[in-house]
């Protein structure tokens, strides 16, 4: 912890000598895919650190509380073994608070490329157990897209990015190529149905939308996925440009699934993300 602490500190105070405030501010600004070699190498540090705190639900299982509905028979029955059978108090247990299971799905198609590179370093520090507001994580499901689906899971459970990125890259045999979304999920329904806990689970869909597969596969499986989770979030780069507008088939059908489009094109938006998420998902609440 020592370690990670000190190379932070390190990273920041090289961050902070190497650019002005107005290079800063820029950098934080700046596409991820307009970035020179040596910006997006230093991105894709500083991403590590940026917080994702996931929305949380009060699941069945119990622990001790003080504004509990039911009583906790078995401690109130130790304390008045302690006082000679007389209960001066009645303990409460209360619905345990834990973090909505998390199953993410990356486009690593050629338009992706460099996106998801980025994406995939910032998804594996911000959600990894022992990060800041993660670090009671529940379950996490990552998955990579293009003309195929990849189980990244085993990949994620490395504690060091580095070693996550080379993983990641020696199991996608798709990377760069197209994007054919429906029959991912065709893929991930028939082999990973499992992933999906419920209709908890939270699911991040990675993406700029531009699918070359057919809309009516699409349409099928993104109903199914809709049906079998709890909110579905499509985070789309292009979002940069101004008055962008899904028009593409692909991405029309995605957008009138997705509970809501957030965008993922910078440093900046990634350290909104968490708010953003938030409030597409209060209504939902309600």
């Amino acid at each position: 912890a020592r370690q990670q602490h000190a190379s932070t500190q390190e990273q920041k105070i090289e961050f902070d000598a190497a650019m002005t405030a107005s290079d800063q501010q820029r950098l934080r600004r700046a596409d991820f895919n307009q970035l020179s070699a040596g910006e997006y190498q230093l991105v894709q540090r500083l991403v590590r650190e940026v917080a994702l705190p996931l929305p949380r639900y009060a699941s069945r299982r119990t622990c001790p509380g003080s504004r509990g509905s039911r009583p906790h028979w078995a401690a109130a029955m130790r304390r008045a073994a302690r006082t000679g059978g007389e209960m001066l108090e009645l303990p409460r247990l209360t619905r345990r608070d834990q973090p909505v299971p998390l199953l993410v799905l990356v486009d690593v198609s050629g338009s992706m490329e460099r996106y998801a590179r980025l994406l995939l370093t910032f998804l594996h520090a911000a959600t990894a157990p022992g990060h800041g507001a993660a670090r009671n994580v529940g379950r996490r499901d990552v998955f990579a897209f293009g003309t195929g689906l990849t189980d990244l899971t085993p990949a994620f459970r490395h504690a060091d990015g580095d070693a996550m990125l080379a993983d990641a890259s020696a199991a996608i045999t798709d990377f760069a190529g197209g994007t054919r979304l429906g029959e991912a999920l065709h893929q991930l329904r028939r082999q990973h149905a499992r992933r999906l806990v419920g209709r908890r689970t939270l699911v991040l869909l990675i993406s700029d939308g531009l699918d070359t597969g057919e809309p009516a596969a699409l349409l099928q499986e993104l109903g199914w996925l809709r049906r079998h989770c709890g909110q579905l979030l499509w985070l789309n780069p292009l979002l940069r440009y101004e008055g962008y507008r899904p028009s593409a088939r692909g991405a029309e059908v995605l957008h009138r699934h997705a509970h809501g489009m957030l965008a993922v094109h910078n440093l900046e938006s990634l350290q909104q993300l968490a708010h953003s998420i938030a409030q597409v998902l209060q209504p939902q609440r309600r």
